[in-house]
């Protein structure tokens, strides 16, 4: 092979600008009666927090503040720790699913398990924090599984594709021909946050969004559009 000399001037391919796809406030309510119990609830976390799907899967009990109306995301996108809302509505549904939840953990508690997969190797640290009601998932799997770093037999968090096949499923249901997924749920937030007049900053923060030029994508889908142009055919 012959070494290239060094070629000047030479600048990156950006990529192209996509806009999101967003739900309409109607279809999101079509789309959520559509779906019940549990997948209903992470679907509802999904777009009343701003949630990304990981993120919702990731969950621990301990990062549900139900005084202070908010949810704690650990180890979002880029590693970084965020606050999002805990929208009202939901208080009530999710403290009946913890309920539900902490059953579950103490019968698997009972039978010598009730251990779950802790992050950063602090299943080494803290040797019994795994079995700890705080760092379960607040939606776990329906079967224990086996560890392969500690070695024993842990009860994770759900799969992505659970929530994945009910949403798709809901969407068609909802007779919605967009090509809508767990993440459009993200982006509605978003859009709906700012039509109802929140600044772009505090949308930002509670997504996550590194980049404020990230957030502004939403503005372009919005319903009144970026500028509030009104077509001329509107007016004839």
């Amino acid at each position: 092979m012959k070494p290239l000399d060094w070629i000047e001037g030479v600048q990156r391919a950006k990529r192209p600008s996509r806009l999101p796809v967003v739900f309409t406030r109607q279809e999101v309510q079509s789309i959520l009666r559509n779906l019940d119990g549990t997948k209903w609830l992470m679907a509802s976390l999904l777009y009343g927090s701003g949630l990304r799907l990981t993120e919702c899967l990731r969950l621990r009990v301990k990062d549900i503040d139900f005084g202070y109306n908010q949810i704690i995301v650990r180890d979002g996108k880029g590693g970084k720790d965020r606050i999002t809302v805990l929208p009202s509505s939901l208080k009530d549904p999710l403290s009946k699913h913890l309920q539900k939840v902490k059953a579950l953990h103490e019968c698997d508690l009972m039978e010598g398990c009730g251990r779950t997969t802790l992050p950063f190797a602090l299943d080494r640290k803290y040797s019994n924090a795994a079995r700890e009601w705080g760092w379960q998932y607040v939606f776990p799997s329906a079967r224990r599984c086996w560890d392969a770093h500690s070695k024993k037999e842990v009860r994770h968090h759900l799969a992505e594709e659970v929530l994945q096949k009910a949403v798709k499923s809901a969407v068609f249901r909802a007779g919605i021909s967009k090509a809508g997924s767990c993440h459009t749920f993200r982006h509605s937030f978003a859009t709906h946050m700012l039509e109802s007049g929140y600044d772009i900053r505090t949308v930002q923060e509670l997504l996550g969004h590194k980049d404020l030029n990230t957030t502004m994508i939403y503005t372009h889908v919005m319903n009144k559009g970026v500028r509030g142009v009104r077509s001329p055919a509107d007016e004839l």
